[in-house]
Parts: C-alpha cells; sequence; structure tokens
C-alpha cells in the first residue's frame, strides 16, 4: 500500500508505539488522529506533532468508541486505515487477592478494544477504495509470559481474532496486517525492570519497530515480526516447552512469594 494521503486513526498515541507511528506516517504526508484516556498527554503529543489531530477516548469503554466513530467519521470521513495500538500490561501474581472489576482489564483493553474498534468502524472502512486495519499484537501472543498472565491471554486472543478477521474481509477492499512486536523500551515495561531475570538488553526500540511496521504495510504484509520476534516465532513452535519454562524465570520471586 501507498502509505501517502491516507487517513489514519492510531489508538494509544501518546507515547510508544502509538507516537512513533503518529510522527512516521505525518512524515510521509499523511492525515493523523490519535486517541488516548490523558487529555494533558494528548496535548503534549500536539505540542511535538502540531499537525496531528488529537481526541480523548479509552479503547476500554463501548461509549467512548462510539462517541469515536461519530466525531472522526463526521470530521475525517477519508479514514482508511486503522492502527489498534492502544495496550496495557501489568505484573500480575495470581496468589494475590485482586478485584474482579480489575483482573481483567488487560482483556478489556487489548482485546475487547480491538475487537470493538474494528466491528464499530467497519462499515465505513469497506465504503473506502481500499483500507487497512493494523492491529499490535507481541511476541508473548506465541508463547505466555507468567508474570503477566492476563496480558499473555489477552495477546494471544488479539492474534487469534486478528487471523480470523483477514480470512472473513479476504473478499474486501481491507487488508488486516498483525505486528507482533518483541519487548520494547517503552513505558510499559519500566515495571519490570527490578524483577529477577529481566534483561533491558533484549528490549528493541520502538523507532526500530514501527518502522519495520511501516515497512510491511508499504509491502502489504499480513504479519511483521521484528527483532526477536521472529527468534519467539521459532522457539515457540519447536521448543515450546522450553520457552515457557525460560519465560516463567523472569520475576520468579514474585510470582511465587507471598
Amino acid at each position: 500500500m501507498k502509505l501517502q494521503n491516507n487517513t489514519i486513526l492510531i489508538t494509544g498515541g501518546t507515547g510508544g508505539f502509538g507516537f512513533e507511528f503518529a510522527s512516521r506516517l505525518l512524515a510521509l504526508g499523511n492525515t493523523v488522529i490519535i486517541t488516548g484516556r490523558n487529555w494533558e498527554k494528548l496535548q503534549e503529543v500536539k505540542k511535538q506533532l502540531p499537525a496531528v489531530h488529537i481526541i480523548q477516548s479509552d479503547v476500554s469503554r463501548a461509549e467512548d468508541i462510539s462517541h469515536l466513530y461519530e466525531t472522526v467519521t463526521r470530521e475525517f470521513p477519508a479514514l482508511n486505515i486503522l492502527i489498534n495500538n492502544a495496550g496495557e500490561m501489568r505484573k500480575i501474581s495470581l496468589h494475590h487477592q485482586h478485584e474482579l472489576t480489575d483482573i481483567t482489564r488487560e482483556i478489556e483493553i487489548n482485546l475487547m478494544g480491538p475487537i470493538r474498534m474494528v466491528q464499530q468502524f467497519l462499515p465505513h472502512l469497506k465504503k473506502q477504495a481500499q483500507a487497512v486495519i493494523v492491529n499490535v499484537s507481541s511476541g508473548i501472543a506465541l508463547m505466555p509470559f507468567p508474570i503477566s498472565p492476563i496480558y499473555s491471554a489477552s495477546k494471544a486472543g488479539l492474534r487469534s481474532y486478528t487471523q480470523a478477521l483477514r480470512v472473513q474481509l479476504k473478499k474486501t477492499n481491507i487488508s488486516v496486517m498483525e505486528l507482533v512486536a518483541p519487548g520494547s523500551t517503552t513505558a510499559l515495561n519500566d515495571k519490570f525492570i527490578n524483577e529477577d531475570g529481566f534483561n533491558p538488553k533484549a528490549l528493541m526500540a520502538p523507532d526500530k519497530i514501527v518502522a519495520a511496521a511501516i515497512k510491511g504495510m508499504q509491502q502489504d504484509k499480513e504479519e511483521v515480526y521484528p527483532g526477536l520476534a521472529k527468534i519467539m516465532r521459532i522457539i515457540s513452535r519447536v521448543a515450546p516447552k522450553l520457552a515457557l519454562a525460560q519465560a516463567g524465570k523472569m520475576g520468579a520471586s514474585y510470582m511465587y512469594g507471598n
């Protein structure tokens, strides 16, 4: 796909991959809209990227998505690319007590959010000459990461949903791409820095991950595996038990402690 003169909506655009997507896609000559829960952070991005359009919206809230759809399709009718990037990752010990309304938060943001976004915007995208949906999953979608069990489930679910979506849309004008992102030097991973077994050297810079994703979009790739995600893909297939055992070593004292 030619990544010029498109109208692009990016969820979770105030930092990490979302900010990198916005910056690079603006530079290529596209109209870019970003969303985020925090209005102050959205305004900060607007200062850095004056051409970007900002809308406060929370993908975990169905009513926010409905309002977002009404606003975007009214003000940006040429919208033809949706990038489902918003995400949350927490370390959770299942031995501890958790509020039932909180324990599923990553499911609501990382899985239900993209599903609802696609369902809401699909009729509009079908009207465009060419459209693209990009779902940002994770190398953790390929194998569980025990210290983040709910995040693992959400990304595995998103990967399965994305594959099914691609099949159902194969006879339409809409392409579906999955960015299988490796661990990155974003705020998402800051909470793991002091955990035993954490290796910051294994993290990949977000600009390199997004550069690979954009190249994949330009080449009409169905899946993009930057950096260590390629290795995780192979290991998850040939030695899944070994992969899980290694992943289970990180943060062991937190998971098994009282």
